[in-house]
């Protein structure tokens, strides 16, 4: 069985494992949990655009609660989009099914850096909503809230959407480098208001998705990234809540990652968690197995699942996690299957 959550979010085993604090268990949730391996989302959502059901508080509500339901993880995390503050502020961006996100006029000068406004609180109020539902929902299982980081979010609004080399956004911050950092300032100041917005509502936990910060060098991020990124969890700082970082490919950029100022940096699968500590420094980890161990069978997994709560051993603090997102054909139970294996397996460690 799931491990029961407590009273109170403040004593989870996640917030524990997050601030490095003993735990009754290593704690477990996985990024996309909430989405389309679920035939339940996918049931709530049909006919519905993906922007429009991060809109609505009751399907924000729903969506968020049904993986914490089916799996009995550790953690929520506010069901939104990285692009939906941009949105909820006028900007011409939808998510295209099969694509992602898409821009309808791409921002290549000073005019199109302009039209990226400040988001308000009134422009989200329905995130307010949504959270403080959830938060009387969930009752002692903390909500994660989250936005996207400055530089993947500039990318899909440099490139017009996804891309694979990113060559538009790397050709502006070395080309226009004024540009580059005008850009990506006013998108920190977008995602400090809108995490601060989930917060104050009662999210317990934030993390900043830098899903696309493998990309670059360090020399790159350091000087085009990290001042940004370190914005947004400079700002965040006075909430008190811990603060987590994540990106895929990043194993090279772990010790930035960490200098930007994040309590807990998430890990993708290409580095070991005992590694991973050595780059890092002190701080709780995230991770991390590979999304792809999913599709094969249990004895391959649990396994994979033991070593890596053995390196996890060597941060202050370890949550499992996957290395990158659920995969949208995953099958539920293996998912459930792994969070209570984590939990039982983890659960003789005295707290």
């Amino acid at each position: 069985m799931p491990v029961t959550p407590p009273s109170t979010p403040d004593r989870s085993a996640y917030l524990l494992a997050a601030r490095g604090e003993p735990v009754p268990h290593t704690p477990v949730w996985f990024m996309r949990q909430a989405g389309r391996a679920l035939p339940e989302y996918r049931a709530v959502r049909e006919g519905i655009t993906m922007l429009e059901s991060c809109m609505r508080p009751d399907l924000v509500v729903e969506i968020t609660l049904q993986p914490v339901r089916r799996y009995g993880v550790d953690a929520a995390i506010y069901y939104s989009d990285i692009v939906l503050p941009l949105k909820a502020a006028g900007f011409g961006v939808e998510i295209k099914p099969g694509v992602g996100p898409v821009v309808a006029d791409p921002i290549r000068d000073a005019a199109g850096v302009a039209t990226v406004r400040p988001v308000t609180p009134s422009d989200v109020s329905f995130t307010t909503e949504s959270v403080q539902q959830l938060v009387t929902e969930l009752g002692g299982t903390p909500l994660i809230g989250f936005a996207g980081a400055p530089f993947t979010v500039a990318s899909y609004l440099v490139e017009g959407g996804p891309s694979k080399d990113f060559a538009k956004t790397k050709a502006m911050m070395h080309g226009k480098p004024d540009l580059w950092h005008a850009l990506a300032d006013r998108l920190a100041d977008v995602a400090i208001a809108y995490l601060a917005v989930q917060v104050e509502a009662g999210a317990s936990a934030i993390q900043l998705f830098d899903s696309w910060a493998g990309g670059l060098s360090p020399r790159d991020y350091e000087r085009f990234v990290l001042p940004h990124s370190a914005k947004v969890f400079e700002a965040l700082k006075e909430y008190g809540v811990p603060r987590v970082h994540f990106g895929v490919n990043t194993g090279e950029l772990l010790g930035l990652m960490s200098a930007a100022g994040a309590d807990v940096v998430g890990v993708d699968w290409r580095v070991p968690l005992d590694e991973a500590v050595r780059r890092v420094g002190s701080k709780p980890l995230q991770g991390n197995l590979d999304p792809a161990l999913l599709f094969t069978g249990w004895e391959t997994i649990e396994p994979e699942i033991d070593r890596i709560l053995a390196e996890g051993k060597a941060a202050p603090g370890h949550i499992f996690n996957l290395g990158h997102g659920v995969p949208p054909n995953a099958d539920p139970e293996v998912l459930h299957r792994v969070a209570q294996y984590v939990q039982t397996k983890s659960a003789h460690v005295p707290a």
